[in-house]
């Protein structure tokens, strides 16, 4: 089991990974309020996973358009690439490169229609782009949450071809920021209903040009771009979105759909891995661990068959692939690999769990090779939802309704919790999951928090933090923070 795990694999671009371990993106909620460049809490969370030897570790969004922010406090690509804008992005770099032979890849991301008013990173009520005209759908229309929704996600303005070149060269540019800031390469992010996945999307795209819902064009010319301006060892990757191209589709029309899409991709001879991922914010089981079954046998299942299609592409060396989400114990991790559903093993939520899993699995396999059943990621509240109870502020919850992307926010609003807490360690703490911490405390701290560094004083924002804080808290109820 062992030798598996921990073996060494190529990517097409030569690089080797050394172990199949990612540390996949995380929403880590620590860089300013309306978006900027990675901080001292950055660094120090990105420091702690680097030391323990993961194959490759891939940042949380790095948005390539400031207007377009998902959640607010996502890190973004500056507009002019200098030394004083790159000096931040380097620091991450060397944060990520802690340790011996970790990859460090930056995701790079559009929100398009899913960026939200007031936090998007736009002024109130302007709206923000997309393929077409159409808004996220909301959950439960009518009453007052369709309200707030209309107020949360307005109808987007259809994206022009001066708007789509200007896209393009915001990837061009994220790309170029990863190259001078020492990263190893990027990760493109087309699935979670961001903008990338809404061009694939008939739920988001009517177009009628040579951008339209069948066709790759918009990511073939990105890639192709990136690739003109990167080094021939950068990698390249992608993450996929399989599970929602279409609310009527059967499973079976979806999965050929994205099959067929994930073959052409590969074709193309420019792309090192692809990792594969599912649902956007009118179906966010990327979100919320209440689908995860279905939706890991899903991947599993969809995963297997793409590993053996692009093994037949002509190309010298096809993409792996990155396959994330319920690899909960190493027996789960060993049958992945065995049964050749996958090249390349992401953790997410259990890295912040167990931020040091590689060194801890490589010494309990060390001394027993048969314990499948060993789990180092428990306990985790993804699978006990009882932490939510713990507190007084238990009352609240019958009162919310139970909308799905509402238990999604909570559980991410948690985790980013115990990411802060993470940065916030010093060389010699030793880190332990606070899981007295309530979901309503959670949202809370989520939202009223600076993201100043520990030396300098925050009184200024405290006023613009309750006022927005507030916003926050009442849009994370009512769209992101109730359980299913």
């Amino acid at each position: 089991m062992k030798e598996d795990i921990f073996s060494e694999i190529q990517l097409p671009c030569g690089r080797k990974v050394q172990n199949r371990l990612v540390k996949v993106a995380l929403y880590e909620h620590l860089a300013d309020f309306w978006g900027g460049p990675p901080n001292y809490f950055h660094c120090k969370l990105y420091s702690k996973w680097a030391k323990y030897g993961w194959g490759m570790i891939i940042t949380g969004n790095v948005q390539v358009s400031n207007t377009h922010l998902a959640l607010g406090r996502d890190m973004v690509v500056p507009q002019q690439l200098d030394e004083e804008s790159l000096a931040p992005f380097r620091r991450l770099a060397l944060s990520m490169h802690d340790g011996e032979n970790t990859l460090a890849i930056m995701q790079l991301s559009h929100a398009g229609r899913q960026s939200s008013n007031f936090i998007g990173g736009r002024f109130p009520f302007v709206p923000p782009y997309g393929p077409s005209a159409i808004p996220v759908a909301a959950e439960a229309p009518g009453g007052l949450f369709s309200l707030f929704h209309k107020l949360m996600f307005q109808t987007p303005r259809a994206m022009t071809l001066t708007d789509i070149e200007q896209t393009i060269s915001g990837f061009v540019r994220g790309a170029e920021l990863a190259i001078l800031s020492g990263f190893d390469g990027i990760q493109l992010h087309v699935a979670h209903g961001y903008l990338l996945a809404q061009f694939l999307s008939p739920k988001a795209n009517k177009r009628t040009d040579v951008y339209a819902v069948g066709s790759l064009t918009l990511l073939r010319r990105i890639t192709t771009e990136i690739r003109k301006t990167a080094s021939p060892n950068f990698v390249l990757g992608l993450k996929l979105n399989t599970t929602d191209y279409s609310t009527v589709e059967s499973t079976s029309a979806q999965e050929d759909r994205a099959l067929g899409h994930l073959l052409t991709i590969a074709s193309w001879g420019t792309i090192d891995f692809v990792e594969l991922s599912g649902g956007d914010y009118e179906n966010p089981d990327f979100l919320s661990s209440g689908h995860k079954s279905s939706r890991q046998a899903f991947f599993a299942s969809f995963s297997s068959k793409a590993v053996q299609a692009i093994s037949t592409i002509q190309t010298p060396t096809p993409p792996l692939i990155l396959l994330t989400g319920g690899l909960r114990s190493p027996g789960h991790l060993q049958a992945a690999l065995s049964s050749r559903h996958t090249h390349l093993l992401g953790v997410g939520r259990a890295s912040i769990l167990c931020p040091d899993l590689p060194r801890v699995l490589n010494a309990r396999l060390t001394t027993d090779d048969d314990d499948r059943l060993f789990s180092p990621f428990q306990p985790d509240p993804d699978t006990d939802l009882k932490f939510v109870h713990q507190r007084p502020w238990s009352w609240v919850w019958p009162l919310v309704p139970k909308l799905k992307l509402i238990g999604g926010g909570v559980q991410m609003a948690w985790y980013s919790i115990v990411m802060r807490h993470m940065a916030g360690l010093g060389e010699r703490e030793e880190f332990r999951v606070d899981y007295s911490v309530g979901g309503l405390e959670a949202v809370i701290r989520m939202w009223l928090w600076s993201s100043v560094e520990p030396s300098s004083s925050w009184w200024r924002q405290r006023i613009f933090l309750l006022f927005i804080g507030f916003l926050g808290v009442l849009g994370h109820y009512l769209f992101y923070a109730s359980w299913p």
